[in-house]
Formats: C-alpha cells, sequence, structure tokens
C-alpha cells in the first residue's frame, strides 16, 4: 500500500507518540494548528489527499499560516536526520556534562522549526517541553523564535536555560546581547522550510551550516545541502532547481563567507520608479528608538504602482511614536524612494514561524482592522 498524509491536531498531548506510530505505519504526518478556522483545516485536509505521495517522503510541512493559499513541503527522513549531529553540537552545554536535556518548542508544532525538534527527539535528541507542558521549567534548551526569546527572558522563569538555538526571522543583536549577559548561549540561523539549515550565525554573522553550499547567482541565493526537501505535493511551486542546487528566490549577498540575506525577490514593492525590498526597510525600521518590531508592505495606489506602507510595534510599555515622529525618523535611514508613507500601529501579525505575514497584514490594514499613526 502506498504511504499518505495524516494530518494530525496540533494539541501538545500526546503528539510524539502520533507522529511516531505514524512513521511506524509508513505514513506522512502533517501537524496542523488548533487554532485555525475550520474551513482552513478542510483546505489543508483536501490538499494532502489531492495528489499520490512519494515513495520517499516521510515528513510534511505547510509554507503559509491561516492566509494565502497553502503549499505542503515533503521531505525525506534523511534530510532532517542528515543535521540532526550538528543540531546536537549547538544544543551541548558548556563542558559537555549534562543531565537529560529539555527543549522549550513554544511555536506551535504546525510550524516546520518546531516539527523539526519532534523528528529530532524521535531521533535521539532533546525530550520536547511544549507550552503548556507541566516540565516547562526544567526546559535546558530552546529553539524558537526571536520574539520567543524575549519573551523568556522577560518572564526569567527557566532557570536551567543554557541554549537557545533561533530561527524564523531577524535576531536582533540587542537581544542576543542580553541573552549571553545572562548566561544563554545563542545560536540563529537562516533556513527556510524547503531548504531547511542554510547558514548558521553564533556571534560573527551568518555562515554557511555545516553539509551546505552557498552561492550568489545574478542577485539570488543558491543552496546546495543534503537537507533540501524533495518538494511540493503535486508539483514543481515556486522554489527552482538547477541540478542539486535549489533556490527560494531569495536576494542575497555573500562577501567573505558571511550571508546576508535581502528577502523574496517576488516579495518586492514596485512604487514610482524604484523597487523596494520590505526585509532591507524592516531592518532600518528595527533600529529606530521605541521600535520593537516592524512589517512593510505595499498599498496598491494608481498611478506609481504601490504606496509603501509600514505597521510598527512598539517595545514593551513604550507608547506608539506618533506618525511625524516616524517620518523624521525615517529621513535619518532611508532613501526617499523607501521611506513609508503611512504608518499604522501594530501588533505584527507572524506566520507560525515567527516571521512578519505581511499578506495579513495588507489584509488587516485594507479591512480597516488597524489603526493608522496619529
Amino acid at each position: 500500500m502506498s504511504s499518505q498524509i495524516v494530518v494530525l491536531g496540533g494539541s501538545g498531548e500526546g503528539l510524539l507518540d502520533r507522529l511516531r506510530a505514524v512513521r511506524a505505519d509508513g505514513d506522512v504526518p502533517l501537524v496542523g494548528n488548533d487554532r485555525w478556522p475550520a474551513a482552513h483545516w478542510d483546505t489543508v485536509r483536501e490538499l494532502a489527499a489531492s495528489r499520490p505521495v512519494p515513495a520517499e517522503a516521510a515528513w510534511a510541512t505547510l509554507t503559509s499560516g491561516t492566509s494565502g493559499t497553502p503549499r505542503i513541503v515533503l521531505r525525506s527522513a534523511a534530510s532532517w536526520e542528515r543535521s540532526f549531529e550538528a543540531v546536537s553540537a549547538l544544543l551541548a552545554s558548556p563542558g559537555g556534562a549534562d543531565a537529560e536535556q529539555r527543549i522549550l518548542l513554544p511555536s506551535p508544532p504546525a510550524s516546520s522549526l518546531t516539527l523539526f525538534s519532534l523528528a529530532h527527539a524521535l531521533g535521539g535528541g532533546p525530550r520536547p517541553v511544549l507550552p503548556d507542558s507541566a516540565d516547562r521549567a526544567e526546559a535546558t534548551v530552546l529553539h524558537g523564535t526571536p520574539q520567543a526569546l524575549s519573551a523568556v527572558l522577560a518572564a526569567g522563569d527557566l532557570p536551567h536555560l543554557r541554549t537557545a538555538l533561533i530561527g524564523g526571522s531577524h535576531l536582533p543583536a540587542g537581544l542576543r546581547a542580553e541573552a549571553e549577559s545572562r548566561g544563554v548561549r545563542v545560536a540563529s540561523y537562516y533556513g527556510a522550510a524547503e531548504l531547511s539549515f542554510v547558514a548558521l550565525d553564533t556571534g560573527d554573522g551568518h555562515r554557511a551550516f555545516p553539509g551546505a553550499e552557498l552561492e550568489i547567482r545574478q542577485g539570488e541565493l543558491w543552496v546546495r545541502s543534503p537537507y533540501l526537501a524533495l518538494g511540493y505535493l503535486g508539483g514543481p511551486g515556486p522554489v527552482r532547481t538547477a541540478g542539486d542546487w535549489m533556490s527560494v528566490g531569495d536576494l542575497a549577498t555573500l562577501e567573505d563567507g558571511v550571508l546576508t540575506v535581502h528577502g523574496r525577490r517576488d516579495a518586492a514593492i514596485l512604487t514610482a520608479s524604484a523597487t523596494v525590498i520590505p526585509d532591507e526597510v524592516e531592518a532600518g525600521l528595527r533600529t529606530l528608538p521605541g521600535i520593537a518590531d516592524a512589517v512593510v508592505l505595499g498599498l496598491p495606489t494608481d498611478g506609481i504602482g504601490a504606496l509603501v506602507a509600514a505597521m510598527i510595534e512598539p517595545e514593551p510599555g513604550a507608547a506608539v511614536p506618533t506618525a511625524r515622529a516616524l517620518r523624521s525618523l525615517a529621513a535619518t535611514r532611508f532613501t526617499s524612494s523607501h521611506r513609508p508613507r503611512i504608518w499604522f500601529e501594530g501588533p505584527v501579525p507572524r506566520t507560525e514561524s515567527g516571521k512578519p505575514a505581511r499578506a495579513e497584514a495588507l489584509r488587516r490594514v485594507q479591512a480597516g482592522e488597524v489603526r493608522r499613526c496619529a
């Protein structure tokens, strides 16, 4: 009998055992999020049953959350297993003498970030601790987003935490410094659902993850590694391949071995005669005083293509800056074409992997669900 995708609920109770059972039957688990609306669950189940599953597939993840059309990414067991040794080395406590490791996984199991750690646990990795677990305070390591690390540090309730593996989105330098000042070693990485681990930053910039090769071709990042996914269920999807190299369309530079990712080419905002990469503007906005995070989007506008807008999430306890103050601050960071013209109040919506959800931000703005900065 051919294998099939088994869609599982995202409840933490017994999830590891359910994943083990699905894999033992030769099927492919895909974990959903219990917060999804019913219609999204129906869409995912129909998509999972719509095409035959390749024999080598072992794991399935989704590339989108509740907004946009989901795509199912399929990968072999080996594509994750080959990185277990390197990840275990990153998570190992200084000195090497450790009791049983427990890894806190704050992101939903529907996120490929969390599902990887669950697969690692099945392969002998650290014991997973989900947010509602009774032994949460016993966590020794964390695998999550920058937002999760910030929340953990603010709560101060993980006395045994020694290492944090951070992915999903940009890690501010100040957050790394704060964690390390509290004795938490931080390793951040760049990756994608289709590529898995690509580059690792332990404090000196993102460099190729062990086993990965990086090339920049016409401004785009291409990756060759043993960690690449098989592809999408039912079709080639947006990734491109050339032999054993793969690209998801990220614009990037590689200088002296240090990788800087500038964002997806297909996310670019065309405004008047300029092309604006949202990631670059977001990175600049995060350096402004009082701003914890931001998402930049293009508002369709007759005559110029799109108007650059930004949704701002202030630092905890800080007031939302006025539009006038934001325009003045932006003028110190960006050329005229890259300055947001309209400002909205956050919080910034996120995908399940922690990245700013631009499609959802645009939907909220167009639906009038968020306030403009006064």
